[in-house]
């Protein structure tokens, strides 16, 4: 059960976006309207629930390991990762603490007790929300693609960096919203998250992340 946790805590959250044929650096102009126009969708968003793939890459492996599953969020911090497929197994974070229900057997972390897990718990929340650019642990760059723009963040601080070389954001241009994460390990490992089937602002009760 610890290992399914630190697996997601350390390669999830809040996973190189796919590939861009023509990406482009953003100029100063095009950076300052795309955070705009997330900050404006993102303070809009009450409440979220959307389906996920997550493909695990694996140097070692031929082929990724594929999960799916279901992702609900309430402001302000309130978030389940409920994964279905290929087993039952949930994480809900909140009032500080991570619950765990993997198959029925129920466990908690306090995230207080880790500044790692309170620091991953920030970036699950703010990239779910995309609300995450004034975040100074971070360097951030900004590309553009037909359709897509994404942002990359670079740990600035050295314990997070050996477990997060890289975190990407796709956003889509039209509705300004995160489709798809990418965390990069400090290894050439990489987790990929893609959102679809979004629902945003419907009526969720707080019962829900009682896991």
């Amino acid at each position: 059960m610890k290992t399914k946790l630190y697996i997601f805590l350390f390669t999830l959250t809040i996973s190189n976006s796919f590939l861009f044929a023509q990406e482009q650096k953003m100029t100063e102009a095009e950076i300052a309207t795309f955070k705009q126009d997330v900050n404006v969708v993102a303070k809009k968003i009450k409440t979220l629930s959307t389906d996920f793939v997550q493909y695990k890459h694996l140097d070692f492996l031929s082929k990724d390991i594929e999960t799916s599953g279901k992702m609900i969020f309430k402001e302000p911090a309130l978030l389940q990762w409920q994964y279905k497929k290929p087993y039952n197994y949930s994480i809900v974070f909140k009032n500080g603490k991570i619950l765990i229900n993997d198959e029925g057997k129920k466990s908690a972390v306090d995230i207080g007790n880790s500044k790692i897990f309170g620091r991953i718990n920030k970036l699950i929340v703010g990239s779910v929300s995309g609300n995450m650019f004034d975040d100074k642990e971070f360097a951030i760059s900004y590309f553009k693609s037909k359709g897509q723009n994404l942002a990359k963040f670079v740990p600035k601080d050295a314990a997070l960096k050996k477990y997060i070389k890289q975190i990407e954001l796709t956003f889509d241009k039209e509705e300004a919203t995160v489709v798809q994460v990418k965390l990069l390990e400090s290894s050439e490992d990489y987790t990929r998250i893609v959102l679809k089937n979004k629902v945003i602002n419907a009526k969720i009760d707080d019962s829900v992340f009682t896991n």
